[in-house]
């Protein structure tokens, strides 16, 4: 079965995030009237705001952003689990050059203890499972990915403040116990695997499986708002 190597797992959230974004760069649903940016600093501006977003501290494995395209406006979409990201990611992309304006579509997620722990009993189902602890920069559980102090976090429902540290190819949006699964695999059979992991989890009221399957043109079956 093919493996990913550490360093092949950055360059693969920018594949993902311009993967869910390229639609919206090269043909707009509604395209806004006025100038647009030619095609080379099209292609800079994507790479620009790819390289902003995932280099956010505040941007986790419980959050998930896309974005797209529309005359000289960025559109960020998806969903943070905290405030303070909505308007991290505005402010990171707002001041490339060439950018007039950001519409922030990003949905905050409500704040619930009930839903912190949904989070971790999918993030422990998924990233302790053998096969797909290739996806997790910390191979292992929720307690060695937050770090020190885990256990005291965990028992005040504070994993939402207190995020798990490093990359994460598979993304865990949880929104009053539905969870949705975005992210980049290298097969069906880790996509499906994640999928019952997820719908294991106790809290868990539904899993939409998004995940997207590494070279597969196929679509996510529901995109983030």
């Amino acid at each position: 079965m093919p493996r990913l190597s550490r360093p092949a797992l950055p360059t693969l959230a920018a594949l993902l995030l311009f993967t869910l974004s390229a639609p919206a760069v090269i043909a707009q649903d509604n395209p806004a009237p006025g100038p647009t940016w030619s095609q080379e600093d099209t292609l800079r501006i994507v790479r620009d705001v790819q390289k902003k977003i995932t280099g956010l501290t505040t941007y986790g494995v419980f959050d998930w952003i896309t974005f797209g395209i529309q005359g000289k406006t960025i559109i960020l979409r998806g969903y943070a689990s905290r405030p303070v990201l909505k308007s991290d990611a505005g402010n990171a992309v707002k001041n490339i050059q060439g950018v007039e304006k950001v519409d922030n579509q990003i949905e905050v997620l409500p704040y619930s203890p009930a839903d912190d722990r949904v989070r971790a009993e999918v993030y422990n189902r998924i990233y302790t499972q053998g096969s797909l602890r290739k996806y997790n920069a910390n191979q292992g559980n929720l307690g060695r990915a937050i770090g020190p102090g885990a256990g005291i976090a965990l028992q005040a429902g504070g994993i939402t403040n207190t995020p798990p540290m490093g990359f994460h190819a598979i993304h865990i949006i949880v929104n009053r116990g539905k969870v949705t699964l975005y992210g980049v695999v290298i097969n069906e059979s880790d996509s499906a695997i994640a999928g019952m992991q997820a719908n294991s989890a106790p809290g868990a009221f539904s899993v939409d499986n998004d995940l997207i399957v590494q070279g597969s043109a196929s679509k996510p079956k529901s995109a983030a708002k």
